[in-house]
């Protein structure tokens, strides 16, 4: 049988695939024998395999480990300082950027401070120097770059755009992937903040390997995602997790709970709930009271969620998940009410960084999508046009 040119390329690309994600993969540098062993490729392939992706700048070699017998074999490793992308998080008190390599670890970030007053030309401007301020602090410049994933605070749709946002009326709308792609010429995602933040609990936080969980992003501007089969979920139109439309959860309303609670008399709303829960840690009856109403409220969109998807953990993010040692004992009791089974659940240990790092994460999956897939290949990807 007669194998043509076409095929032997064909061949040596899945070859080098196959090699790059098991390095990859590995948490040790791998010698020729053990990336044999592993792909199930001959010697002499991975040979030539290794020649081309070291040449490429894919991978290193491993400095032998001093004190051996004999001549060490020589070992390589992924490099995953070979390409960069960005994450950001767009809210209403801050914008922050966090640029990570290919395995996700965090090289550099930006931040820069907005409120609800701030006007969308302003959030977008200071989005601009978050972004500017990681990049220099990476050494890196934006052609670097070989993805971006954006999270936003609001509803956001399939194609990318902000359709509802209640805290920032001039929000909705606004063409995050049109303004980014400006100077940016990397694929660029938009995704909701919320669902950001569940998927960088999965791959890097409390759940990291759970296949079902739910997000609780617990603050003042409450939110949920949902993680299915280990994949973000999004839904038809990209709205899930939006239990907190609906009147009777009295998601949009319960942080008031805490704020009218006499423990936070005097101070501003923003202060309040974390003088409640450290007055309820304290035993104080009134914020007690305080954190059970708001727990009640928050445990009936959570169930909502529970009972659909029965998962196998339940994390709790966003500012409140400081003080979960009052509020994760009252939410669970308030569950048990409600669901035939109430799940596990953590408190969020990834910070103010989260959704950032999520987005990241957003953008590391589409970089493994056009890599590491069967018609993938070894170039840097090129951005997507927008539909019209």
């Amino acid at each position: 049988m007669q194998v043509s040119g076409g095929d032997l390329q064909r061949l040596r690309q899945l070859n080098s695939l196959s090699s790059l994600r098991a390095l990859r993969e590995s948490a040790d540098p791998l010698t020729l024998t053990e990336l044999a062993a592993r792909t199930r490729l001959s010697r002499n392939s991975v040979i030539d395999v290794i020649t081309d992706l070291h040449e490429r700048g894919w991978i290193g070699e491993v400095e032998p480990t001093p004190g051996g017998m004999g001549r060490p074999a020589k070992r390589y490793r992924f490099r995953a300082d070979a390409g960069h992308v960005l994450g950001i998080d767009i809210g209403v008190h801050k914008v922050l950027a966090a640029i990570t390599d290919l395995a996700g670890r965090t090289v550099s970030s930006g931040r820069v401070a907005v409120d609800g007053r701030t006007t969308r030309a302003e959030r977008l401007e200071a989005m601009w120097r978050a972004v500017d301020a990681a990049l220099a602090a990476s050494g890196l410049n934006a052609s670097d770059l070989w993805g971006v994933a954006v999270g936003s605070i609001g509803v956001v749709n399939r194609e990318g755009l902000i359709t509802r946002v209640n805290d920032l009326p001039d929000w909705p709308g606004v063409d995050l992937i049109g303004h980014l792609g400006q100077r940016l010429s990397c694929p660029i995602t938009v995704e909701n903040d919320s669902k950001l933040a569940a998927l960088a609990e999965q791959r890097l936080g409390v759940a990291a390997g759970v296949h079902d969980l739910v997000y609780l992003h617990a603050g003042r501007r409450p939110g949920a995602a949902l993680i299915l089969n280990g994949r973000l979920h999004h839904g038809c139109s990209g709205a899930t997790g939006e239990v907190g439309l609906m009147e009777m959860t009295g998601w949009r309303t319960m942080a008031a709970h805490l704020e009218g609670s006499t423990a936070a008399r005097g101070v501003p709303a923003e202060d309040a709930a974390g003088l409640v829960f450290t007055a309820a840690r304290a035993g104080d009856p009134d914020a007690l009271a305080a954190v059970s109403t708001y727990a009640h409220h928050l445990a009936l969109g959570t169930a909502a969620m529970v009972l659909t998807l029965d998962p196998e953990l339940v994390v709790l993010g966003g500012g409140f998940s400081r003080s979960a040692d009052v509020l994760l004992p009252a939410l669970h009791r308030a569950l048990e009410p409600h669901c035939l089974r109430v799940p596990e659940i953590r408190p969020s240990a990834l910070g103010e960084e989260c959704v950032a790092l999520g987005a990241a994460c957003l953008a590391l999956e589409h970089v493994d999508e056009h890599f590491f897939s069967p018609d993938g290949s070894i170039s840097r990807p090129a951005a997507p046009q927008r539909l019209a």
